[in-house]
């Protein structure tokens, strides 16, 4: 399955990152920011890490998440 299969019920996803790609574990319409909380699009998903598997809205959220001092 891939995120164009994904039903967009509403509901959140469980998705399971890996490098350059992720697999839908449990279909949805989003994921939600570990940094800021916001609502992600799985069609808009590109910021991950897969080794804390947390999903990021945007470059600057992913430079939080992955520790980087001086991100905004």
């Amino acid at each position: 399955m891939n995120p164009f299969d994904a039903p967009g019920d509403g509901k959140e996803a469980i998705i399971e990152y890996d490098d350059a790609e992720f697999h839908i574990v449990h279909p949805g319409a989003f994921v939600v920011c570990a940094v800021t909380g916001k609502r992600i699009l799985l069609t808009d998903l590109r910021y991950w890490n897969v080794d804390k598997q947390e999903p990021y809205a945007d470059a600057s959220a992913a430079m939080k998440g992955f520790g980087y001092k001086g991100a905004s």
